[in-house]
């Protein structure tokens, strides 16, 4: 299996890279995070691959660093999931956004990626669930009750944006009911 490659940046056409290694160009395909930190065209680059062998061809993915990778590999495990969704979901939203999503079992920032339906997105919650979403806790980041988390759903399908809809919660005080909770969030997105 290719792990890594080390070489000179050939080609840049989204979401398809060239890389001369040694020689042998590789064609490796990103996600548009990856793609949007990649040095200029004739300079070297280093990515992290994952190799798919299939029936009808060998594929290359590149990942800008390890962590992204390792998301990859969780993400093609889960059925219905093929690489070229992981990559989707990898370009549509940031690992941490992505870890949140699970960790808050929301599915709504799921269904925001092109090619990914209300089906899927709930899969990929329960099947994530206690990988992605546990990296995210363990990382420092505040876990969110379940009250809590539904006043972030209720203000995200009334059409606020995820940090709008953050900001409000943090206003929210903790041990509040999901009805006064919405209220209390609203009332500060009022005044912003």
């Amino acid at each position: 299996m290719i792990g890594r490659l080390s070489g000179i940046l050939l080609e840049k056409n989204p979401p398809q890279l060239l890389v001369d290694c040694g020689g042998v160009g590789y064609e490796v395909d990103v996600s548009m995070s990856t793609f949007y930190n990649l040095p200029g065209v004739g300079e070297k680059v280093v990515l992290f691959t994952h190799q798919a062998i299939r029936e009808d061809a060998h594929l290359l993915f590149g990942f800008g660093n390890a962590e992204e990778r390792a998301v990859f590999r969780q993400l093609i495990k889960i059925t219905g999931v093929g690489a070229r969704t992981a990559l989707s979901i990898l370009s549509g939203m940031s690992i941490a956004d992505l870890a949140q999503a699970v960790t808050l079992q929301e599915s709504g920032r799921l269904v925001k990626v092109p090619g990914i339906g209300k089906k899927t997105a709930e899969r990929l919650l329960l099947e994530l669930k206690g990988k992605l979403g546990a990296e995210l806790g363990a990382g420092g980041a505040h876990a969110v009750p379940d009250s809590q988390s539904d006043i972030l759903n209720a203000l995200l399908a009334l059409g606020y944006s995820d940090k709008e809809a953050l900001l409000a919660l943090k206003t929210v005080p903790a041990g509040s009911g999901v009805s006064d909770g919405i209220k209390q969030a609203l009332k500060a997105l009022s005044k912003g």
